[in-house]
């Protein structure tokens, strides 16, 4: 029979295709609605691969704080934009302000591009539909804040302190259901480590959840 629900994606993609060699590989509809299954999980486990894979990178880089001044404005452009045509109907709902003038960071770009897509990404999937997305970035004395903040379920306490570990989940279905590989957030920490920023996260159930990165701007000249 095949892999539960709640099976990695591994072991549910052999379930499917054992039941597959044998009875259901007879009847059409039930074939196509297996290797339906068996396609889904296999893109689940290229995006843990991949996930793994990036981790695995910034983890290497940590000592080796980026020196490269990054426009994160434009960044954070560019990923709302990507974000506004790849998410369904939840584009729409982003809203982004950017300070005027806004210094750049000190930066590994494809990180922070990286970093701005999970934590909006996520709003995208938690918020409630219909609700805003805010992303916002600011000048905070020799810092960068970026902030993005969702009107979602909210998330309880306990969970707060837990939520950047690899493979945590509040909800394990509800995540898994919506494509999530668990190491979203953990992604998030490591680059902000590397960046020598700081990861704050507030929630409050039922009203929605606020991330705060907070980066250092690079040095003026003159």
């Amino acid at each position: 029979m095949p892999a539960t629900n709640c099976a990695p994606p591994l072991s549910s993609i052999i379930g499917y295709v054992e039941t597959l060699a044998d009875e259901a590989g007879e009847e059409p509809a039930l074939r196509k609605r297996f290797l339906a299954v068996v396609f889904d999980e296999a893109r689940r486990m290229e995006r843990l691969v991949e996930d793994l894979m990036s981790l695995s990178r910034i983890e290497a880089e940590k000592f080796r704080p980026p020196r490269t001044e990054v426009d994160i404005a434009t960044v954070a452009r560019e990923t709302c934009d990507t974000l506004t045509t790849s998410h369904g109907n939840r584009g729409g709902d982003i809203v982004l302000s950017v300070e005027p003038s806004l210094p750049a960071v000190l930066g590994d770009e494809t990180q922070l591009s990286q970093l701005l897509h999970n934590l909006i990404g996520n709003a995208m999937k938690y918020g409630r539909h219909g609700t805003p997305v805010e992303v916002s970035l600011a000048a905070r004395d020799t810092s960068v804040c970026v902030i993005v903040a969702d009107r979602g379920d909210g998330i309880a306490p306990e969970h707060l302190p837990r939520l950047t570990e690899r493979f945590y989940r509040v909800d394990a279905g509800r995540s898994r259901s919506l494509g999530g590989t668990g190491l979203g957030l953990a992604i998030v920490k490591h680059v902000v480590e590397r960046h020598r920023g700081r990861l704050d996260i507030a929630s409050t159930p039922g009203e929605g959840t606020r991330v705060t990165v907070t980066l250092p701007a690079a040095p003026t000249v003159g």
